[in-house]
């Protein structure tokens, strides 16, 4: 097998707009592409992310809870590289999102932080010197 990249990451949202809102707004991605799935009562929207990720925005009726915290079983957050992590939790704070206190990784020596989405999955800001 050889993986070129990851492709993209799914999120299902409990509201789209106010997720939507929050992702495009608050972070800055931008709309991709973007459809209604009647079949399904579904919303599907492409976020780009510098160009060269994505996120998958869906909506469904009525989504099981997931679990949030980021040492529950599964995916156990989503990271962000930032030139500034410090900078980008002000942004944060300005939009009325909490951010956790900002740490050091005692492997890399990076800062970093988490906060939430406004269904509480677990988002990361990752400081990188060099993120090219």
């Amino acid at each position: 097998m050889h993986l070129l990249a990851v492709h993209h990451v799914a999120v299902i949202a409990s509201d789209y707009a106010r997720s939507r809102a929050f992702y495009v707004e608050v972070l800055g991605l931008t709309v991709r592409n973007e459809v209604f799935r009647s079949e399904r009562d579904s919303w599907m929207c492409d976020l780009d992310v510098a160009g060269r990720y994505s996120i998958e925005l869906f909506s469904f009726p009525d989504p099981p809870p997931r679990a949030t915290w980021p040492e529950a079983t599964g995916l156990r957050h989503l990271a962000f590289a930032v030139p500034d992590v410090a900078a980008a939790v002000l942004e944060l704070t300005e939009h009325g999102v909490p951010c956790e206190p900002i740490r050091i990784d005692e492997h890399t020596g990076a800062a970093f932080a988490f906060f939430h989405d406004p269904d509480g999955l677990p988002l990361e800001l990752y400081e990188v010197v060099d993120h090219a």
